[in-house]
């Protein structure tokens, strides 16, 4: 008998020195990982693509993790970028997708690309570091990845949203970055980030930076009003035909996407459309006018977006002069006309609903409605040419 129960005490010691040995079983979880939730020293582990479910951790999906002080891309996520970006009050961008193994988009030259079940799209947003806690009121030249990815010295990460390729459709998550940039949690509610803007002049301005909640996504995304599914804005021909500085050099990114085995059925970039850069001064002002336009306005006024009852169309495809806006009525605009006419008026800019709209900041008449709390004041020059150029009168 007391060999039995002896033996029964050195199973027992046994037994809880195992556990002593083994982390408890919250310790395994995304809190306990290191900065991300991936070690910085250990090997990456493949990108996880959840077909259901809203992982709380932007780590676990291992598109993006902190390491070496960088944001760094796991293999075979892709950075891209676009010819005209979204404004959303000065933030830059750090743009990726990935694709499963064997898997790629099908080619189209004008809407849409169709992507695959199991594509991920992620959307960094981040800002250079100013002195103190501000940051940098910049363009966004695109993301700095030399060095192996975004150095967290010298920008401060906001959040990063993933839009997800279901069997059932598009799905988006917004993330949001602590304040020591090693972890972004989900954040389903959205989340009101407070900034100073600080410009090259040293001029402030203070910035309620908004993420977006799960709903608003579709504010931007449903561009099919019948649908009302959610759809990717950016990839498209247009946008992505242009270099893109990738660590072994410059690269189309339309070829780039085609040799990583990510696009089939495009033709060589020169034959692909191509949007204007809206910086560029070399480009035809009209062109890089459009161009604006269809990114920041097109995904909403077009004729089948939330916007098609105002009867301004400002997507690519839309050349009909009184559906841009020139000498068109506002419909049912109320506030937001500013007691204007017209949505465009040829040669003066003044006049014109579509500048004082975008000139505002007065949530109820400021345009684009989402995305931003401050006036993108280069933006608003832009079209503000592009209208005083405009010849003819509206009657």
């Amino acid at each position: 008998m007391r060999l039995i129960t002896m033996r029964h005490a050195a199973i027992l010691l046994l037994a809880l020195l195992a556990a002593c040995a083994k982390p408890a079983a919250d310790e395994t979880g995304p809190a306990a990982r290191a900065p991300a939730g991936i070690a910085a020293d250990s090997p990456w582990q493949p990108v996880h693509f959840f077909a259901e479910g809203q992982p709380d951790d932007l780590a676990d999906w291992n598109v993006l993790r902190i390491a070496g002080g960088r944001l760094q891309l796991n293999s075979g996520v892709l950075p891209y970028d676009l010819n005209t970006p979204l404004f959303s009050d000065y933030a830059h961008k750090l743009r990726t997708v990935w694709m499963p193994k064997g898997q790629a988009a099908a080619y189209d030259p004008q809407q849409e690309f169709d992507f695959p079940v199991g594509t991920v799209f992620s959307k960094t947003f981040y800002y250079p570091r100013g002195e103190g806690d501000s940051v940098l009121r910049s363009a966004d030249d695109g993301p700095d990845l030399r060095g192996g990815g975004l150095d967290l010295r010298k920008v401060r990460l906001v959040e990063t949203r993933l839009l997800l390729r279901r069997k059932d459709g598009w799905f988006a998550l917004p993330y949001v970055w602590n304040a020591q940039q090693t972890r972004a949690r989900l954040m389903r509610g959205g989340e009101l980030v407070s900034l100073e803007l600080v410009d090259a002049g040293g001029k402030r301005e203070s910035a309620d930076y908004q993420v977006p909640d799960q709903n608003q996504c579709a504010g931007c995304h449903a561009t099919d009003m019948k649908t009302k599914a959610l759809h990717p804005l950016g990839p498209r021909a247009r946008h992505l035909n242009r270099n893109f500085a990738y660590g072994d050099g410059l690269a189309n990114q339309i070829a780039r996407w085609t040799q990583a085995g990510y696009l089939h059925g495009a033709p060589p970039p020169q034959s692909a459309p191509r949007d204007a850069n809206w910086r560029d001064a070399n480009a035809p002002l009209e062109a890089r006018a459009r161009a604006y336009l269809d990114i920041n306005c097109g995904h909403c006024h077009n004729p089948k977006g939330p916007g098609n009852t105002s009867g301004l169309w400002l997507d690519a495809a839309t050349q009909e002069p009184l559906r841009l806006g020139r000498c068109k009525l506002p419909i049912a605009a109320g506030k937001g006309t500013g007691d204007l006419r017209h949505d465009v008026v040829p040669g003066k800019p003044d006049e014109s609903i579509l500048t004082f709209r975008m000139l505002s900041d007065d949530p109820s008449v400021m345009m684009p409605e989402l995305g931003r709390s401050v006036v993108h004041e280069e933006g608003v020059k832009l079209i503000r040419d592009w209208i005083a150029a405009q010849q003819g009168q509206c009657g």
